[in-house]
């Protein structure tokens, strides 16, 4: 019986061991047949991934004779991706087919109700819907507009008791106890608001697609004025009283945003209301 020589080798501070073959042994060591090699694999592709990686181990295993530093490293390492791989192909069996996504559970509805102009509506809606999208989804008034759906054009303006708000940044399940007035709800065709009378004596619009929030929001903005709210520009916020220049108009209305670029006749639209010289205006047939 043959016995093995094991020799230090030291590198720093470590002593390792390694195994002195005599030059007879190495030569007894040969290579695994190409033709066996190619049966392991063979055999290993019908497996599973770890047991893909066992028998890529005792392949090195056999082919080498001993096993290395290096062909342990590589073993440990196949094994551990395969591991891995295994635990994702079962995560994605278990998530469905291939290629469809995971089920979505379904929204609850809310019965939620709305007073819109005056006129309650009892609506069944998800809690993520707006208010924009129930005006116009929902309850059929349309006359409030989607444009950027940012609240940053200010098309979808409404009045929430009086105060304008972005109908297309509030919940509709929020605004329950609120008394909503739309466009619909301001004048009527045989009576005009005075802004709206304003508005088409001035020629405040081109396209028209942002004049609904235009006339809710110069409303608003009246309001705010004689209440004694004051804006950026006002020159003495402790005045009680707020003088409507076309600067203060201006930044009063800078919420709304007009892509024709009406501009100058909006503002000279709202200072009309403001001196009461709109009742004049007549609605254009």
């Amino acid at each position: 019986m043959k016995e093995t020589h094991l020799t230090p080798c030291d590198n720093k501070n470590t002593t390792h061991y390694t195994t002195a073959l005599t030059a007879a042994e190495a030569d007894s060591i040969k290579p695994e047949p190409l033709s066996r090699q190619t049966s392991t694999n063979a055999e290993a592709a019908d497996q599973g991934p770890a047991k893909k990686a066992h028998a890529r181990m005792n392949y090195i295993a056999v082919s080498a004779g001993r096993m290395t530093r290096r062909s342990f490293l590589q073993t440990a390492s196949l094994v551990a991706l395969s591991c891995r791989t295994a635990r994702v192909h079962a995560a994605r069996a278990s998530a469905g087919a291939p290629g469809q996504p995971p089920a979505l559970r379904p929204v609850m509805l809310r019965p939620i109700t709305l007073n819109i102009n005056g006129k309650r509506h009892q609506l069944l809606i998800e809690p993520r819907v707006t208010l924009l999208d129930a005006l116009r989804e929902y309850i059929g008034l349309s006359g409030t507009k989607k444009g950027c759906d940012r609240g940053q054009c200010g098309a979808c303006t409404v009045l929430a008791d009086g105060r304008r708000i972005n109908s297309c940044l509030t919940l509709a399940i929020m605004q329950q106890d609120a008394a909503i007035t739309t466009i619909e709800g301001i004048g009527s065709i045989n009576a005009l608001h005075p802004m709206q009378a304003a508005f088409l004596e001035k020629d405040a619009f081109q396209c028209g697609y942002c004049t609904p929030g235009q006339i809710c929001s110069a409303i608003a903005a009246l309001d705010e004025a004689a209440g004694g709210a004051p804006s950026a520009v006002t020159s003495d916020v402790r005045s009680a009283t707020v003088n409507l220049s076309d600067a203060e108009i201006a930044e009063r209305m800078s919420g709304n945003l007009c892509r024709c670029g009406a501009y100058s006749n909006i503002v000279e639209a709202v200072r009309m209301v403001a001196q009461g010289k709109a009742g004049t205006a007549r609605r254009r047939t």
